[in-house]
């Protein structure tokens, strides 16, 4: 088996793997990142970036491309089946990017592999984490390579095979491969299941009338989002109750081209209308043209620790939580930040092991917050009637968190416990 050597492996090139990488990098570390699949996302999954986030993109040069590619959202408005009820306004942050960017996670992947070349880094692709060994100094971990290949006679297929293995020397192995984290599971990191599982079916198609500018979060007996994206479309995301079953969806894929299918199209068209008339009765407008769905199960779940020694994990391999307030992937970006900077100290500066443990301390008092398990929201006397009576609802909804959670929680004239 061949081996090689680097002083970081990253393993998942999503949103937070590709960022890590690019931090790496720019603090002169040297870092090797794989993925299992064959290119970056080809669909518009997670797509809200926080204004927080936007600055650290700024500082690595990248705000003026993302924000080209992106939507500005100036407004988190929460409405009933009735009617508007209450609402965020993100210029009231004294942000230095006051709005939310509603950005393809497509076209965020693509711009984050594009810098990370430009910094002399390319992913490789095709390249599956299998297992590793944590030794002294270093971690040895197994990766395999993959091919495509055909099999089968009368009903040829396609499938992907081992076509080779390497050994990698890493001084760090960073997890950000997902919520089905391979690296987690070999490390055998506890992932601790901290509510049930949440279903979600994602619908995107172009609307007869103009969306506004902002994010429509509608608390009911469900929650469901309008989402406006760029390029005149939009999105509907309506929660699944356990006794509802959702129609026949394609898988999230990483393909650029979803084959029409008029048929399929049009009962998903109708199934949308139907839906968004019962639980947002004031959505007037008539769906058109169904370019991407998908259905989706969250769980509310959390790594304690998030990783130990020489092994840890960034994003939804540490934590995972709904899609409204789309608070996973950017807090994925917050930790790397924190990671890389302890690495660097540890690497390059002669600093010991002992300053990761803030790191894990940082990751659970976060999410401890942010999933409920600590403190929560609590209305004051002049708080809102609507917002009073859904309080309990509103953490895992509101864009942000730390400093930028308690901001907006004000905002609606909540504090947190």
């Amino acid at each position: 088996m061949r081996e090689t050597g680097t002083e970081v492996l990253v393993v998942g090139a999503g949103p937070v793997g590709l960022w890590t990488a690019i931090l790496l990098a720019e603090a002169g570390i040297e870092v090797s990142i794989i993925d299992r699949e064959v290119r970056t996302a080809a669909r518009s999954y997670a797509c809200g970036i926080h204004p927080r986030t936007l600055q650290s993109l700024a500082g690595v040069g990248m705000a003026d491309a993302v924000l080209e590619r992106g939507r500005r959202i100036h407004r988190f408005a929460f409405w009933d089946r009735k009617a508007f009820q209450a609402e965020l306004k993100f210029s009231e942050l004294n942000s230095t990017y006051p709005f939310l960017l509603i950005l393809p996670q497509s076209a965020l992947e693509s711009l984050l592999e594009q810098r990370l070349q430009k910094a002399g880094i390319n992913v490789h692709w095709n390249h599956r984490f299998a297992s590793f060994v944590e030794e002294e100094e270093c971690v040895a971990a197994t990766v395999e390579e993959l091919a495509g290949t055909s099999t089968g006679y009368i009903v040829p297929h396609w499938e992907m095979v081992v076509k080779d293995r390497a050994q990698v020397r890493t001084q760090f192995l960073i997890g950000a491969d997902g919520h089905g984290s391979l690296v987690r599971q070999v490390a055998g990191l506890n992932y601790q299941r901290v509510g049930d599982a949440e279903f979600f079916a994602a619908f995107e198609f172009e609307s007869s009338d103009p969306v506004e500018d902002e994010v429509r979060v509608v608390l009911d007996e469900t929650t469901d989002v309008l989402w406006p994206l760029p390029d005149g479309k939009c999105r509907w995301t309506f929660q699944l109750l356990r006794h509802e079953l959702a129609a026949e969806f394609p898988e999230k894929e990483r393909r650029a081209v979803r084959l029409a299918q008029p048929q399929v199209d049009e009962r998903i068209r109708q199934y949308v209308e139907k839906v968004s008339t019962h639980r947002a009765p004031w959505f007037t407008a008539h769906v058109q043209n169904i370019s991407w769905c998908s259905e989706v199960a969250f769980e509310r779940r959390l790594a304690k620790p998030s990783g130990q020694n020489r092994y840890w994990l960034l994003g939804d391999a540490a934590h995972q939580t709904g899609p409204v307030g789309i608070q996973s992937v950017n807090s994925g970006f917050a930790e790397a930040e924190g990671l890389v900077s302890r690495l660097k100290k540890i690497l390059h500066e002669g600093g010991k092991l002992q300053v990761l443990q803030a790191h894990n301390q940082e990751h659970e008092k976060r999410w401890n917050q942010l999933m409920g398990l600590t403190g929560g929201l609590k209305a004051r006397a002049d708080t809102n009637s609507w917002v009073r009576a859904n309080c309990a609802k509103l953490m895992p909804c509101l864009p942000g968190f730390d400093a930028e959670l308690t901001k907006l929680a004000n905002l609606l004239g909540l504090d947190l416990a």
